[in-house]
Protein backbone atom coordinates (compact mmCIF):
# COMPACT_ATOMS: atom_id res chain seq x y z
CA UNK A 1 0.00 0.00 0.00
CA UNK A 2 1.22 3.58 -0.93
CA UNK A 3 2.17 5.77 2.12
CA UNK A 4 -0.09 9.42 2.40
CA UNK A 5 1.18 11.71 -0.31
CA UNK A 6 2.64 9.00 -2.47
CA UNK A 7 0.16 8.16 -5.45
CA UNK A 8 -1.62 4.89 -5.70
CA UNK A 9 0.38 1.91 -7.30
CA UNK A 10 -0.89 0.28 -10.38
CA UNK A 11 -2.41 -2.87 -8.34
CA UNK A 12 -4.40 -0.14 -6.63
CA UNK A 13 -5.29 1.41 -9.72
CA UNK A 14 -6.55 -1.72 -11.36
CA UNK A 15 -8.54 -2.62 -8.20
CA UNK A 16 -10.47 0.72 -7.95
CA UNK A 17 -11.35 0.70 -11.43
CA UNK A 18 -11.90 -3.26 -11.21
CA UNK A 19 -14.82 -1.48 -8.48
CA UNK A 20 -16.33 0.45 -10.49
CA UNK A 21 -17.01 -2.27 -13.30
CA UNK A 22 -14.54 -0.72 -15.53
CA UNK A 23 -14.05 -3.83 -18.39
CA UNK A 24 -11.01 -2.08 -19.83
CA UNK A 25 -9.18 -2.90 -16.39
CA UNK A 26 -10.15 -6.37 -16.26
CA UNK A 27 -8.73 -6.53 -19.88
CA UNK A 28 -5.25 -5.02 -18.83
CA UNK A 29 -5.07 -6.98 -16.29
CA UNK A 30 -5.37 -9.92 -18.32
CA UNK A 31 -2.92 -8.79 -21.00
CA UNK A 32 -0.81 -8.40 -17.82
CA UNK A 33 -0.68 -11.25 -15.54
CA UNK A 34 -3.08 -14.02 -17.82
CA UNK A 35 0.25 -15.85 -19.09
CA UNK A 36 0.98 -16.54 -15.50
CA UNK A 37 -1.90 -17.61 -14.49
CA UNK A 38 -2.08 -19.54 -16.73
CA UNK A 39 1.35 -21.23 -16.72
CA UNK A 40 0.79 -22.07 -12.55
CA UNK A 41 -2.32 -23.68 -13.38
CA UNK A 42 -0.62 -25.74 -16.53
CA UNK A 43 2.43 -27.31 -14.50
CA UNK A 44 -0.16 -27.96 -11.57
CA UNK A 45 -2.92 -29.57 -13.62
CA UNK A 46 -0.70 -30.73 -16.49
CA UNK A 47 -4.14 -30.14 -19.27
CA UNK A 48 -4.27 -27.00 -21.32
CA UNK A 49 -7.71 -27.03 -21.95
CA UNK A 50 -8.13 -27.40 -17.56
CA UNK A 51 -5.72 -24.91 -17.33
CA UNK A 52 -7.39 -22.45 -19.95
CA UNK A 53 -11.01 -22.95 -17.63
CA UNK A 54 -9.04 -22.18 -14.60
CA UNK A 55 -7.47 -19.28 -15.47
CA UNK A 56 -10.74 -17.71 -16.96
CA UNK A 57 -12.46 -18.58 -14.07
CA UNK A 58 -9.76 -17.13 -11.30
CA UNK A 59 -10.00 -13.11 -13.79
CA UNK A 60 -14.05 -13.71 -13.23
CA UNK A 61 -13.78 -14.13 -9.53
CA UNK A 62 -11.90 -11.45 -10.04
CA UNK A 63 -13.60 -9.19 -11.39
CA UNK A 64 -17.37 -10.17 -9.42
CA UNK A 65 -15.20 -9.59 -6.40
CA UNK A 66 -12.65 -7.12 -6.42
CA UNK A 67 -12.83 -6.19 -2.96
CA UNK A 68 -11.25 -9.76 -2.24
CA UNK A 69 -7.76 -8.24 -3.06
CA UNK A 70 -6.77 -6.19 -0.41
CA UNK A 71 -3.27 -4.09 -1.74
CA UNK A 72 -2.17 -3.25 1.63
CA UNK A 73 -1.83 -7.33 2.02
CA UNK A 74 0.59 -7.57 -1.27
CA UNK A 75 0.98 -7.39 -5.19
CA UNK A 76 -1.88 -8.45 -7.49
CA UNK A 77 0.29 -10.44 -8.85
CA UNK A 78 0.92 -12.65 -5.64
CA UNK A 79 -2.91 -12.38 -5.17
CA UNK A 80 -3.37 -13.93 -7.94
CA UNK A 81 -1.00 -16.65 -7.47
CA UNK A 82 -2.38 -17.84 -4.26
CA UNK A 83 -5.25 -18.06 -5.83
CA UNK A 84 -4.81 -19.92 -8.98
CA UNK A 85 -2.39 -21.88 -6.75
CA UNK A 86 -5.33 -23.16 -4.02
CA UNK A 87 -8.05 -23.80 -6.99
CA UNK A 88 -5.53 -25.79 -9.25
CA UNK A 89 -4.43 -28.17 -6.10
CA UNK A 90 -8.19 -28.22 -5.10
CA UNK A 91 -8.78 -29.17 -8.88
CA UNK A 92 -5.85 -31.85 -8.75
CA UNK A 93 -7.39 -33.50 -5.92
CA UNK A 94 -10.59 -33.85 -6.62
CA UNK A 95 -9.00 -35.49 -10.21
CA UNK A 96 -7.28 -37.76 -8.44
CA UNK A 97 -10.04 -39.04 -5.85
CA UNK A 98 -11.80 -39.53 -8.45
CA UNK A 99 -9.41 -41.59 -10.32
CA UNK A 100 -8.64 -43.51 -7.72
CA UNK A 101 -12.35 -43.82 -6.52
CA UNK A 102 -12.16 -42.17 -3.41
CA UNK A 103 -15.16 -41.20 -1.82
CA UNK A 104 -14.67 -37.18 0.38
CA UNK A 105 -17.67 -35.66 2.16
CA UNK A 106 -18.72 -32.41 0.65
CA UNK A 107 -17.23 -29.34 2.03
CA UNK A 108 -20.10 -27.06 3.78
CA UNK A 109 -20.54 -24.72 0.68
CA UNK A 110 -18.79 -25.94 -1.67
CA UNK A 111 -20.28 -26.73 -5.31
CA UNK A 112 -21.62 -30.82 -6.10
CA UNK A 113 -17.98 -32.53 -6.38
CA UNK A 114 -15.86 -30.44 -3.74
CA UNK A 115 -14.07 -32.31 -1.21
CA UNK A 116 -14.45 -31.60 2.20
CA UNK A 117 -10.60 -31.25 3.01
CA UNK A 118 -10.01 -29.35 -1.14
CA UNK A 119 -7.86 -26.30 -0.48
CA UNK A 120 -9.30 -22.58 -0.72
CA UNK A 121 -12.63 -21.15 -1.36
CA UNK A 122 -15.23 -23.10 -3.81
CA UNK A 123 -14.54 -23.13 -7.03
CA UNK A 124 -16.68 -21.15 -9.74
CA UNK A 125 -17.04 -23.80 -12.58
CA UNK A 126 -18.01 -20.80 -14.83
CA UNK A 127 -18.05 -17.27 -15.08
CA UNK A 128 -21.20 -15.31 -14.08
CA UNK A 129 -23.53 -13.75 -16.25
CA UNK A 130 -22.81 -9.90 -15.58
CA UNK A 131 -18.90 -10.73 -15.98
CA UNK A 132 -17.29 -9.28 -19.17
CA UNK A 133 -15.94 -12.24 -21.51
CA UNK A 134 -12.24 -12.96 -20.52
CA UNK A 135 -10.74 -13.82 -23.61
CA UNK A 136 -9.70 -16.84 -25.03
CA UNK A 137 -6.78 -15.96 -26.26
CA UNK A 138 -5.12 -12.51 -26.09
CA UNK A 139 -6.00 -9.80 -27.92
CA UNK A 140 -3.22 -9.80 -30.65
CA UNK A 141 -4.29 -13.52 -31.31
CA UNK A 142 -1.28 -15.55 -29.71
CA UNK A 143 -2.51 -18.54 -27.85
CA UNK A 144 -2.17 -18.20 -24.50
CA UNK A 145 1.29 -19.11 -23.41
CA UNK A 146 1.56 -23.57 -22.69
CA UNK A 147 4.15 -24.27 -19.88
CA UNK A 148 7.16 -24.90 -21.66
CA UNK A 149 8.81 -28.46 -22.13
CA UNK A 150 12.01 -30.46 -20.47
CA UNK A 151 12.37 -29.74 -17.01
CA UNK A 152 10.19 -26.56 -16.19
CA UNK A 153 6.92 -27.91 -17.04
CA UNK A 154 6.27 -30.44 -13.42
CA UNK A 155 3.26 -32.09 -14.68
CA UNK A 156 0.50 -33.41 -13.34
CA UNK A 157 1.20 -36.49 -10.71
CA UNK A 158 2.09 -40.06 -11.28
CA UNK A 159 -0.95 -43.22 -11.87
CA UNK A 160 -1.11 -45.45 -9.39
CA UNK A 161 -3.01 -45.91 -6.39
CA UNK A 162 -0.35 -44.23 -3.37
CA UNK A 163 -1.75 -44.52 0.19
CA UNK A 164 -3.47 -40.65 1.21
CA UNK A 165 -0.28 -39.52 2.72
CA UNK A 166 2.22 -40.07 0.13
CA UNK A 167 -0.93 -38.42 -2.44
CA UNK A 168 -0.95 -35.54 -0.46
CA UNK A 169 3.05 -35.05 -0.61
CA UNK A 170 2.70 -35.73 -4.24
CA UNK A 171 0.74 -33.26 -5.26
CA UNK A 172 2.18 -30.67 -2.57
CA UNK A 173 5.58 -31.14 -4.71
CA UNK A 174 4.21 -30.81 -7.94
CA UNK A 175 2.16 -27.14 -6.44
CA UNK A 176 5.35 -25.94 -4.85
CA UNK A 177 7.54 -26.55 -7.65
CA UNK A 178 4.77 -24.83 -9.78
CA UNK A 179 5.05 -21.86 -7.48
CA UNK A 180 8.31 -21.84 -7.59
CA UNK A 181 8.33 -21.32 -11.23
CA UNK A 182 5.52 -18.47 -10.83
CA UNK A 183 7.73 -16.85 -8.56
CA UNK A 184 10.84 -17.14 -11.04
CA UNK A 185 8.99 -16.15 -14.23
CA UNK A 186 7.68 -13.09 -12.21
CA UNK A 187 11.25 -11.71 -11.64
CA UNK A 188 12.29 -8.80 -13.96
CA UNK A 189 14.21 -9.93 -17.07
CA UNK A 190 17.78 -9.09 -16.23
CA UNK A 191 17.23 -11.63 -12.73
CA UNK A 192 15.08 -13.98 -14.25
CA UNK A 193 17.44 -15.01 -17.53
CA UNK A 194 20.17 -15.14 -14.58
CA UNK A 195 19.08 -17.32 -12.66
CA UNK A 196 17.23 -19.28 -15.57
CA UNK A 197 20.94 -19.49 -17.29
CA UNK A 198 22.32 -20.66 -13.95
CA UNK A 199 20.15 -23.10 -12.45
CA UNK A 200 17.90 -24.09 -14.43
CA UNK A 201 20.75 -24.83 -17.32
CA UNK A 202 23.37 -25.81 -14.62
CA UNK A 203 25.62 -22.81 -15.29
CA UNK A 204 28.06 -21.22 -12.52
CA UNK A 205 27.59 -18.05 -12.55
CA UNK A 206 30.54 -16.80 -13.75
CA UNK A 207 29.88 -18.93 -16.60
CA UNK A 208 26.00 -16.97 -17.11
CA UNK A 209 28.11 -13.94 -16.84
CA UNK A 210 30.02 -14.41 -19.79
CA UNK A 211 27.08 -15.63 -22.05
CA UNK A 212 25.02 -12.92 -21.13
CA UNK A 213 28.13 -10.10 -21.68
CA UNK A 214 27.95 -9.32 -18.46
CA UNK A 215 30.23 -8.82 -15.58
CA UNK A 216 31.16 -11.62 -13.15
CA UNK A 217 29.94 -8.82 -10.26
CA UNK A 218 26.46 -7.78 -11.84
CA UNK A 219 25.23 -11.78 -12.07
CA UNK A 220 26.23 -11.91 -8.30
CA UNK A 221 24.29 -9.31 -7.57
CA UNK A 222 21.55 -10.17 -10.12
CA UNK A 223 21.92 -13.87 -8.07
CA UNK A 224 21.47 -12.40 -5.27
CA UNK A 225 18.94 -10.36 -5.54
CA UNK A 226 17.09 -12.22 -7.31
CA UNK A 227 17.42 -15.45 -4.87
CA UNK A 228 16.23 -12.55 -1.90
CA UNK A 229 12.62 -11.92 -4.34
CA UNK A 230 12.52 -16.25 -4.39
CA UNK A 231 12.66 -16.79 -0.98
CA UNK A 232 10.46 -13.85 0.55
CA UNK A 233 7.78 -14.32 -2.12
CA UNK A 234 7.64 -18.02 -0.69
CA UNK A 235 8.13 -17.51 3.02
CA UNK A 236 4.72 -15.71 2.19
CA UNK A 237 3.70 -18.71 0.82
CA UNK A 238 4.01 -20.10 3.61
CA UNK A 239 2.70 -17.99 5.82
CA UNK A 240 -0.54 -17.84 3.83
CA UNK A 241 -1.00 -21.64 4.33
CA UNK A 242 0.10 -21.13 8.17
CA UNK A 243 -2.49 -18.65 8.59
CA UNK A 244 -5.45 -20.84 6.72
CA UNK A 245 -7.21 -23.55 8.54
CA UNK A 246 -9.11 -24.77 5.64
CA UNK A 247 -6.34 -25.61 3.70
CA UNK A 248 -5.95 -29.23 3.12
CA UNK A 249 -3.26 -29.77 1.11
CA UNK A 250 -1.00 -26.53 2.83
CA UNK A 251 2.30 -25.87 0.22
CA UNK A 252 4.07 -24.92 3.75
CA UNK A 253 6.70 -27.46 3.90
CA UNK A 254 7.51 -27.71 0.50
CA UNK A 255 7.68 -23.73 0.36
CA UNK A 256 9.70 -23.32 3.55
CA UNK A 257 12.51 -25.68 2.47
CA UNK A 258 12.29 -24.15 -0.81
CA UNK A 259 12.66 -20.16 0.45
CA UNK A 260 15.37 -21.33 2.89
CA UNK A 261 16.99 -23.06 0.33
CA UNK A 262 16.98 -19.48 -2.01
CA UNK A 263 17.69 -17.13 1.15
CA UNK A 264 21.12 -19.74 2.12
CA UNK A 265 22.32 -19.55 -1.56
CA UNK A 266 21.53 -15.74 -1.95
CA UNK A 267 23.89 -15.66 1.89
CA UNK A 268 26.57 -17.62 0.12
CA UNK A 269 26.78 -14.71 -2.67
CA UNK A 270 27.07 -11.99 -0.22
Amino acid sequence: MTTPGQPPSWDERLQRRLARGEETALGELYDQLAPLVHGLAGRILADQAAAEQLTREVFAHLWTHPEAFDPGEGSLRSWLGALTHRRAVDRLRLNRATALGVSRQPRPGAPDGASADAAGPPVDERPPSDAPPVPEQPPDGRALPHPPAGSRQTGSVQTGSPPAGALDEEIRAVATAARVQYVVDSLPHPLRETITGTYYDGRTYQETAHRLGISEQVAKQRMRLGLQLLATELTEVRDEADADADTAVAPAPGSATAAAAAGAAAGRLS
